[in-house]
């Protein structure tokens, strides 16, 4: 979608840029939410091979820079010029600092590849 949406000269603020959790931890961790979250876990169950794979490269980098994993993916969404903003639902101080910290991780190309590399797209939500 991002080209088409730069092509367009329409913004984009992403929905969920942490995709509910799921890119700040290992792919089989649960969290009370993840438990309970019956739509959640309808967004990621027709990609969750290509999903796990994204988690684990998000893992990877932020191991590599020592930083929190959701730095490393809100530093990717920023680093995309179609992003506006991301919209960020932070309950918890921690989540506004690697928020404003995301700013400032600037990743490398190769890592942007990295990320990109196994994602396979998500329906639309809403849509069958």
């Amino acid at each position: 979608m991002l080209p088409l949406c730069a092509a367009e000269g329409i913004g984009v603020i992403p929905w969920s840029p942490l995709a509910r959790g799921r890119l700040t931890r290992d792919w089989d961790d649960t969290t009370g939410r993840s438990e309970t979250d019956a739509f959640g876990r309808t967004l990621y169950a027709h990609t969750a091979a290509a999903d796990r794979k994204v988690v684990e490269a998000v893992a990877a980098i932020a191991v590599e820079r020592g930083v929190p994993r959701a730095q490393v993916a809100l530093a990717w969404v920023l680093a995309k010029d179609e992003v506006s903003a991301p919209i960020v639902g932070a309950s918890k101080a921690a989540h506004l600092d690697d928020a404003i910290a995301a700013l400032d991780l600037g990743l490398s190309e190769a890592e942007i590849a990295r990320l990109e590399a196994p994602y396979v797209a998500h329906a639309i939500v809403g849509f069958s």
